[in-house]
């Protein structure tokens, strides 16, 4: 603590109340205590935001990044393609209207690129040991990034030539290639030994990984469309979504029809109809067992893609049949030419559980001359059979580990029970590298930590002025032709404007309310601290305990806790 301690009443001469100390009437004092903002505990990422824009509010850009990627080395990608539900749990959005948080976050990514800043990581020693990731998507970057960052040579194997995994399926109008390129290269700049056009099962074999490298790191994401049919029919032209994706981002060309129905309510299916649309077929049905996201709409049942991409599709033509299911195929011969839908919902059964029910005489027609299913994938399990044994996903404890083997760690598309987002892919990469650290240096696991948010009625908004929410530029749908970005981003004062809106919940923000009301002038300023976290020291001689420093306190760093 400095020497240089004042208060409003530290000039008071001798025989003043300054000699009275009034602390022995406490029954009740106040403690600093942080707590966790909602925006922090809602990240799949592990990104504490209001740390962040906490630096950017001061004016500290580079710092802001550097607080960012000690969670997440993705920024300019996440802040594009996550679903952030971050700003969905946002204190500000029950007084006006949440941070654009995703717009912060994808600012700082770009500003990073432009400026090429260095991510704030040192090259392992000489003699520090190795582990392998499998695999070079969000999950296996950020497990190489986030262990090079612990202090381990990191070698990064992928079946492709380029890093990024299926980030390269992502259409461009959301996700640019030049931005997966740029900020991918530069996790890899870090010292990471990247090794292309290395397939598992094929080029490495996991029993070598596993005598070579200290961990190895599974995350090769899901490469296999799921087995589809209606009664066991097929067309005999059937094309899956992640296949037909890949065809348009490699050729730019997509099997071309007057009218297609898409099966699926996850980001590929929105993405695939969006750019069938794009490619010039007139009519894009879109049919899901789901209902669109909002507020009449169960979170269970919700669409799975992104509540802002099923928005657009809506805007520029896609047709969205919600909770439908295909009852059986129309043929002429072997060529589709319409496909008979039936509503069906979800509905508790005996038990409780809620089972899709589908509803007789619902039946209707749709006129179509494609179908194409998007209803998920699975892992290729070429090289991990013994692990899978059978299934289609991995089985995988919260920490990463593989459950029954040692050693072995996984995550993203891969594991059973994933959201399927890049940002959860991130977070898994990140928690799995703090698990093999552990790992390797026979370390003990923490406890488990349950993030407990502050709610928004531990606030005191009345220090806070109502401020608009600064949106992101977007393209007009007669615009939307290509693959130009649909959305753009915040310019340096709109997110410094964001910045101020933030409520720094649980964290102290240096307003000087508890220093400056206190009647007892109790409260002691830091001259040398002051502006960070703790500046403010509590006098507990003459604190009485009244509480007016934590009723008063704006984001609910001060609590009152019992005097014993």
């Amino acid at each position: 603590m400095s020497s240089k301690l004042f208060t409003r009443g530290g000039f008071a001469l001798p025989g003043t109340s300054m000699q009275f100390k009034t602390g022995t009437w406490r029954v009740q004092r106040p403690v600093h205590r942080s707590l966790n903002a909602p925006c922090h505990c809602a990240c799949p990422a592990g990104e504490d935001p209001q740390a962040y824009i906490s630096r950017l509010d001061q004016g500290d850009l580079r710092g802001a990044w550097e607080t960012l990627v000690q969670a997440n080395p993705l920024p300019a990608v996440t802040g594009r393609v996550c679903p952030h539900p971050c700003e969905n749990s946002c204190n500000r959005g029950e007084y006006d209207s949440p941070l654009a948080i995703h717009s912060i976050e994808r600012f700082l990514g770009d500003r990073a690129i432009a400026e090429n800043w260095a991510y704030p990581v040192s090259r392992p020693a000489a003699d520090a040991k190795r582990v392998a990731i499998i695999g070079a998507g969000p999950a296996g970057l950020s497990c190489a990034y986030h262990m090079t960052r612990l202090g381990y040579h990191a070698t990064l194997f992928t079946a492709v030539p380029e890093a990024g995994g299926t980030l390269h399926a992502i259409p461009g109008y959301r996700l640019p290639a030049d931005i997966i390129s740029a900020e991918t290269q530069r996790i890899l700049d870090i010292g990471i030994d990247f090794k292309p056009n290395h397939r598992l099962g094929r080029d490495i074999h996991l029993s070598d990984l596993r005598q070579e490298f200290a961990a190895v790191f599974i995350a090769v994401g899901t490469q296999l469309s799921r087995e589809w049919s209606v009664g066991g029919v097929t067309p005999r032209d059937l094309h899956v979504g992640l296949n037909v994706l890949k065809e348009w981002m490699a050729v730019g060309s997509v099997p071309m029809s007057n009218s297609v129905a898409v099966i699926g309510g996850g980001n590929t299916s929105v993405d695939l109809s969006r750019i069938m649309k794009r490619a010039g077929i007139p009519e894009v049905h879109l049919i899901t067992y789901n209902g669109i996201p909002g507020m009449d709409t169960a979170p269970e049942d919700m669409m799975r893609a992104v509540p802002r991409e099923i928005a657009q599709a809506q805007e520029e033509g896609i047709i969205i049949h919600t909770h439908r299911g295909i009852r059986r195929l129309i043929l002429r011969g072997e060529r589709v030419v319409g496909v008979e839908m039936v509503h069906m919902k979800k509905m508790p059964d005996q038990q409780g559980n809620l089972k899709r029910v589908s509803f007789e005489g619902t039946e209707t027609v749709l006129h179509v001359d494609q179908v194409i299913p998007a209803i998920g994938q699975i892992i290729n399990p070429a090289g991990l059979e013994t692990l899978l044994e059978g299934k289609h996903f991995l089985s995988v404890e919260a920490s990463g580990n593989v459950t029954g083997h040692d050693g072995l760690f996984a995550g993203g598309d891969a594991r059973a029970n994933g959201d399927g987002t890049v940002t959860a892919a991130v977070g898994d990469g990140r928690r799995a590298a703090e698990a093999m650290a552990r790992y390797i240096k026979a370390a003990t696991p923490p406890p488990e930590s349950d993030c407990t948010p502050i709610r928004f009625s531990q606030l005191n908004t009345h220090y806070y002025e109502p401020a608009p929410r600064n949106e992101e530029p977007t393209l007009p749908v007669e615009q939307r032709m290509g693959e130009e970005e649909i959305e753009g981003s915040l310019d340096h004062a709109q997110v410094a404007a964001e910045a101020r809106r933030c409520f720094s919940c649980g964290s102290c923000m240096s307003c000087d309310n508890c220093w400056t009301l206190c009647p007892d002038s109790a409260v002691l300023k830091s001259v040398a601290h002051a502006g960070e976290d703790p500046g403010y020291h509590f006098d507990y001689d003459y604190c009485k305990g009244c509480g007016l420093c934590a009723h008063e306190c704006p984001c609910g760093y001060i609590e009152m806790v019992d005097d014993l």
